[in-house]
């Protein structure tokens, strides 16, 4: 229902907007723990989509990363004009922005620079703002109108709504990206701490390890229970301290360790066990790797930027080295999960 109705969107918008030169939305992808398999939440569960943009014609994006960081970096995506004067593969009757004067191009709409840029950057607020008015117009044309009820939810890195149709109800949140290159890493809209510029996107691995979990789901048996392990784990973590994403990364290491045969239901027991020893021991260590950087194990299919699998590996557990009041807690935290 949630990627019928994404599709739908993005055929209106295609056909809607195809003379303005807005971002172009791509085929949405289902990301998270809802489209892996594992949300803990039920009723309340939240389906995170992520939309790819791509440039407008006569536009180009120009990703600038912040190589200071190493874990979810900072980027802003640069819009830069390209001359279309002889690119006969663009809209007829288009002009050139680059090369024909101000009055000429009045004719046209404006460049993405002058809708939802600041400055020559893609600005976050801004293309969530454009899209949570389009959504307003397009809803009213879908079939699924007629049934659902869409309400709005508030967020400003994000489009956030609530479809409900009687009892049935669940909340929508798309996310905007940039891919990089080819691959399945992007810059994401995905919201943050409170602060960061409107400009500033985050480097996003929800993708490649959405197809992670569908490469080990076609790999695995049917009666494989790796999801259930990680949802019934993920019930518990509802009241202690240590993330989700902590604990998906460890499923992930050992999911890509493990002979998938070893995650059947007569193996449940031990596969906690198993999951349980291995954040322990990450813990004792102060260490525990990003699963995508500098996993040169990652399946071939998963397409990454030439540098990824060579990469020094990141330490999601590097605050738990540097500050041992934090590590204290974590451990405390750790024995009230087990």
């Amino acid at each position: 229902l949630i990627m019928d109705l994404m599709d739908k969107l993005t055929h209106i918008f295609r056909k809607g907007l195809s003379n303005s030169f807005y971002p172009v939305p791509q085929q949405a992808i289902g990301v998270g723990s809802a489209f892996e398999g594992w949300s803990p939440h039920g009723q309340d569960t939240v389906y995170h989509v992520l939309v790819p943009l791509s440039p407008p014609p006569g536009h180009v994006f120009h990703l600038e990363l912040d190589t200071a960081g190493t874990l979810q970096r900072n980027c802003c995506v640069r819009v830069e004009l390209l001359c279309t004067c002889t690119r006969k593969q663009l809209r007829e009757g288009m002009l050139c922005f680059l090369h024909h004067s101000e009055e000429e191009l009045r004719r046209q709409d404006p460049s993405l620079l002058h809708t939802l840029c600041t400055g020559a950057y893609l600005d976050v607020k801004k293309t969530v703002r454009w899209f949570y008015r389009f959504i307003r117009v397009a809803w009213l044309l879908l079939p699924q109108s007629c049934r659902w009820r869409l309400s709005y939810q508030p967020s400003s890195r994000s489009c956030k709504f609530q479809m409900s149709k009687g009892r049935a109800s669940f909340i929508v949140e798309m996310i905007f990206g940039v891919r990089q290159g080819d691959s399945d890493i992007f810059v994401g809209s995905q919201p943050t701490e409170a602060g960061i510029p409107s400009t500033t996107w985050i480097e996003t691995y929800a993708v490649a390890e959405a197809k992670f979990f569908r490469h080990i789901s076609r790999q695995a048996p049917q009666d494989s229970w790796h999801c259930k392990c990680l949802q019934l784990l993920a019930r518990f973590l509802m009241n202690v301290g240590f993330s989700r994403y902590v604990l998906k990364t460890v499923v992930m290491h050992l999911l890509n360790s493990l002979p998938l045969t070893e995650w059947h239901k007569r193996n449940f027991q031990q596969r906690l066990i198993d999951i349980l020893k291995y954040l322990h021991f990450s813990l004792e260590r102060k260490q525990l790797h990003h699963f995508v950087i500098g996993n040169e194990r990652l399946p071939m299919e998963i397409s990454l930027p030439s540098s990824f699998r060579v990469a020094e590996r990141p330490n999601l557990f590097q605050h738990l080295a540097s500050s041992p009041d934090a590590h204290r807690k974590a451990v405390q935290e750790y024995f009230f999960l087990l």
